[in-house]
């Protein structure tokens, strides 16, 4: 470790000397009030029902990746969710509101998804067997469960079912009204009525029902007015409270898994009324296509970036405004529609997701499924091998995130003038004191940085975390910027840093450093331990160009992070 730790420093102080520009900041964060708070498990992931012939841009991306047909046995995809626990895991997309469930009453034959002209999204309408829906269970139970080898005994512990969110097919019953892509009709609820009454029979603990999938405000390949949701996400609730009326356990009901649109969210809200929906989710993909040339710009751009921002005001608005009793989802992000954009969704360049994940905590959103855990080109896995692409390791929840953030968030902000310097900062997870996130997107910028609390307004602090400029010098916002260590933590004398970035510097590298160490598999397959750099808390942090960094402060005063480490 010290002979890492100094190469480390010598690396990075020698990109600091030759760097086309440096930058000296403060960072400040407000640990008097929380701003906001993220659920327990924040980080979620999904599996879709793509089938392999799902194609964009003349490429097919999903391979054997769909709900209906992934290889649930695979140690590489167990071994995963195992050190992502609890992963939330959210089973749904395009194709699930043209899903049928063979169970009960069901009288058409059950076949899988196939291409058909005139289909929605090119495809037949599909079918879920009772016997598959039985191995997801099964799968989902016992991932949770690892076991360990001691001598000749083998001993299972640390058990821990996978967080579940399952979309329902909301079409069953409508038909198109001619109009643009808008159905018609009430919805048919027989179908999932059976599932959802095979699934409490057979003991399976689902933790929420989504309603849905993208046929908010004018839809993908099919919408539905916000009246007419909110009709059927009542009748949805009344089938819920009756299935699990002798049950100690109430699953959540998610709605309505769709673009944002401002007078749709207020209206379903409106129509639906206290109490219905628990959960509003919405989708996000602002980079545009996947075939866009331009993506790893955008993905460094910071005002494109910030953009999103406004979804998650708004959203905010709309729940203080006609739904207090719900929260926010991000219900799916994949960056990149259709599939994610070829050589960049799955490589180091992804910068968004991590940025995106601080920006979210803000708006209180409470849940983030990243799509997906496997398929696509945005994959946490590699559709054909299962081995991590970069952004599993940045997907936080047991690896950095999970580890190191905890929900209660901070506002926090910086000097610089540069806008490539993202700043996010949480309590810190089951300890005293906080962590900040650092993105830095500029490649010619190095930051170095100090940390400050409880900044008066009259020495250059701002309250609503935005950037400001502090007209003081480099030397004497030093000797500031450690007097959160106090008493409490006088005998501190080291942080931990986790500092991430591409092999060679190469944005569309698949290979990750932390701390200049490459991120890959053991030889048994399993997650690679990730150790900090520990640096003195008198020092400056140092953030290289197109560089992310995970900065562990332990004892910062802090009053809002008291109660959360007490829990």
């Amino acid at each position: 470790m010290g002979i890492q730790l100094v190469l480390f420093l010598f690396l990075a102080s020698l990109r600091l000397g030759l760097s086309q520009d440096a930058e000296h900041g403060l960072i400040l964060v407000q640990g008097i009030q929380a701003i906001a708070e993220t659920d327990d498990n924040f980080i979620c992931a999904t599996i879709d029902w793509w089938p392999h012939d799902k194609c964009d841009y003349n490429n097919c991306p999903w391979g054997n990746s769909s709900a209906a047909n992934l290889d649930l046995s695979h140690p590489f995809l167990v071994k995963a969710i195992q050190a992502l626990k609890p992963l939330r895991i959210r089973v749904g997309g395009s194709l699930q509101d043209q899903l049928l469930y063979e169970v009960g009453s069901l009288k058409s034959p059950c076949h899988p998804f196939q291409k058909m002209k005139g289909g929605l999204f090119g495809f037949s309408k599909g079918c879920l067997q009772m016997k598959r829906w039985d191995e997801l269970n099964h799968f989902f139970d016992n991932t949770g469960v690892r076991k360990e080898e001691k001598g000749e005994e083998e001993r299972e512990y640390d058990i821990c079912r996978v967080i579940v969110t399952f979309g329902l097919n909301a079409l069953k019953g409508r038909h198109p009204s001619g109009h643009n892509n808008v159905w018609q009709g009430d919805w048919d609820s027989s179908n999932a009525y059976d599932l959802i009454n095979y699934t409490v029979s057979k003991g399976y603990k689902i933790d929420s029902w989504e309603f849905g999938n993208e046929l908010s405000g004018k839809g993908i390949a099919a919408s539905v007015s916000a009246v007419q949701y909110g009709k059927d996400l009542i009748k949805l609730k009344e089938v819920l409270n009756s299935l699990y009326n002798n049950s100690n356990f109430k699953p959540l009901l998610v709605a309505p898994g769709g673009f944002y649109s401002k007078d749709w969210y207020d209206k379903l809200l409106q129509v639906t009324g206290p109490g219905i929906v628990n959960v509003l989710s919405h989708h996000l993909y602002n980079l545009g296509p996947g075939s866009d040339e331009h993506l790893d710009r955008k993905i460094l751009d910071p005002e494109h970036l910030s953009k999103v921002e406004s979804i998650f005001r708004s959203l905010s608005e709309t729940i203080k405004k006609y739904g207090h009793w719900s929260s926010a989802w991000v219900g799916e992000a994949g960056g990149a529609f259709n599939s994610g954009g070829r050589q960049i969704s799955n490589t180091f360049v992804t910068y968004r997701y991590l940025d995106q994940l601080g920006m979210a905590s803000r708006y209180n959103t409470k849940v983030y499924c990243r799509q997906t855990i496997i398929g696509g080109n945005y994959g946490l896995l590699d559709t054909t091998t299962f081995v991590p692409n970069p952004d599993y390791y940045r997907q936080a929840s047991a690896l950095l995130w999970h580890r190191l953030m905890g929900k209660t968030v901070l506002a926090a902000s910086s000097d610089v003038f540069s806008p490539s310097l993202r700043t996010y900062a949480h309590c810190s997870k089951g300890r005293d004191g906080i962590t900040l996130l650092l993105v830095n997107l500029s490649n010619q910028t190095d930051f170095t940085l100090m940390v400050r609390d409880r900044v008066p307004l009259s020495s250059g602090g701002h309250e609503n975390g935005t950037s400001t400029h502090v007209e003081n010098s480099f030397l004497n916002n030093l000797k500031r910027a450690f007097s959160w260590i106090g008493r409490k933590g006088s005998d501190v004398t080291f942080r931990e840093e986790y500092h991430l970035n591409a092999k060679d510097n190469y944005l569309r590298s698949q290979t990750m450093l932390l701390n200049g160490v490459p991120l890959e598999l053991t030889n048994d397959g399993e997650i690679p331990t990730m150790e900090p750099l520990l640096i003195s808390v008198h020092s400056p942090i140092h953030l290289a160009p197109l560089s992310i960094a995970f900065v562990v402060l332990p004892y910062f005063d802090a009053p809002a992070c008291a109660a959360q480490t007490k829990l």
